[in-house]
Parts: C-alpha cells; structure tokens; sequence
C-alpha cells in the first residue's frame, strides 16, 4: 500500500487523485455502506441532525424560495424538512434502497450516483444543493465538488457537514463505519472551496466528540436538540486550534471534528 504518512498528516487527501478502476473499486465497497449501518429500515430509521443543520445551515435560507433543490446523498430526504415550505422539487443522488416519490408531499426524484462522480445535470439547474456527511464516502471529493458548482445556479446555496479528522485508521476494519470513509483534512477542504469558486457565506465547526459521547451514553440525540447544539458550538470554538487530522490519544480528542459550510455561487 501507498505509504500513508502524508494522508495521516493531512497534506493530502486519499482518494483524490484516484483513476476510474480504483474508483470504481472505492465505489463497489461503499455503494449501501450508509443503507448497511442502519439507515435501509425506513421503519426504525430517525434522523439525528435536525438542530445541527439548522443552526448551523438553514438559517441562513429559510427565506429563501427553492424552485429545485438536490440533496448529495441525502437518504429519504429527511434534512429538507426545517424549510420544506421553501422548496418545489427535490432530486435526490443515492442509491436505490431509499427510492420513494415524495418527500414529506414534495415531487422528488431519485438518481443513481456514477462511479466516477459525474452528476447527470444540466449546468445551473439547483438552487440549493445539500451534502451532508457525504464526501468523506467518496473518494475523489476535489472532482464531486467541482460538479456541484457546475450544477448549482448562479447566486445558490450549497450546505456541506463533512468530518475533518481521519476517523481512525481507514486501511483496517473499523467498528460502526464503512470500509473506506475518512474524513477531510480543514485546509484541503478550505483549499478545494477556493478553486471550484466558491465563495464561503458562513462557515462554524461542529461535533465535539467528547460532549456527543457522553450524549449517546445517556441515549440522548445532541444534535436535535437546540440547547446542546449551541454547546457543542461554544466547545468547538475555543478548542478549533487545536486540530489534528489524525489525532491520538486522549487529550488530541478535545476538538472540533467536523465542519459546517454554506457556500455561495
């Protein structure tokens, strides 16, 4: 295997530079990684970010009329449903266990993703695009991201959530994650941000790992709830300089883990 210091350190980004067979390898072992964790029964599935995305995404566009809006990844559509009022249509790129009609009575449709992360659309067509907890699936992000310009209409708005921390060692099996997921080093990802052209309308840093583990012990849902969404917040902006990629040990666990962004064309 490629040696994996400079991934580790965060200088660059696994995946990224990967050619179509090792993409469509990449591919094959994730394409119902998310389904297979639990998300495939629509019966006992919950969603578990509402206040997360609406503190700190949503509120920026709940004004904000959406003719069409495309949700990356985005299941049964559950996130769209803080501005449902707000949107006409919804197209959905995923896979096909979580194929329906409608989402909460608003028209959606539902696209196979392609292998090499081309978007079958038309330049301009959305005007939000969500991708929440999505690229760190996919290998060559700097490719996806550039797609989701392309598709995303002049003066749209696009939300991203994606973990900014290796998410432990991707090369061995991990307990309660897919086969290849791992997450994108803050720098690159501001760096990808900067050369597909967008421009960067908010941005905070979220997941505090040691206040949602404690959370999940008590069976509770932190990141529905506004109270400990604000905290985790609070946690995340006075320790975000202390992130590592790949962090180890006890004390490297005190920081942000993942990134919010809204993003403007």
């Amino acid at each position: 295997m490629t040696n994996m210091n400079e991934y580790f350190a965060g200088d660059k980004l696994y995946g990224d530079d990967f050619k179509l067979e090792q993409l469509r390898e990449w591919y094959e072992d994730e394409v119902e990684g998310y389904a297979n964790l639990g998300a495939k029964n629509r019966a006992s599935y919950r969603y578990v970010y509402h206040a997360l995305n609406y503190y700190h995404g949503f509120k920026y566009i709940q004004k904000k009329i959406i003719n069409s809006a495309l949700g990356i990844g985005s299941a049964y559509g559950d996130e769209f449903k803080p501005i449902l009022k707000n949107i006409k249509q919804i197209t959905i790129l995923d896979h096909q266990s979580f194929v329906q009609d409608e989402c909460y009575g608003i028209p959606c449709k539902y696209i196979k993703p392609s292998v090499d992360g081309k978007m079958p659309f038309e330049g301009n067509s959305f005007d939000l695009i969500t991708c929440l907890g999505v690229l760190h699936h996919i290998p060559n992000v700097s490719f996806v991201m550039s797609e989701v310009h392309r598709c995303l209409a002049k003066n749209g708005l696009v939300l991203i959530r994606e973990p900014i921390v290796s998410m432990g060692d991707w090369t061995k099996p991990r307990k309660g994650g897919t086969k290849r997921e791992r997450g994108i080093p803050i720098g690159i990802f501001n760096q990808i941000n900067q050369q597909v052209g967008f421009k960067v309308l908010h941005s905070g840093f979220c997941v505090f790992r040691p206040l949602s583990g404690v959370c999940r012990l008590l069976g509770v849902n932190a990141y529905n709830n506004k109270l400990l969404t604000c905290l985790d917040a609070f946690l995340c902006k006075i320790t975000n300089r202390n992130t590592v990629y790949h962090p180890e040990g006890f004390c490297q666990k005190f920081q942000p883990s993942s990134i919010f962004y809204v993003l403007i064309k």
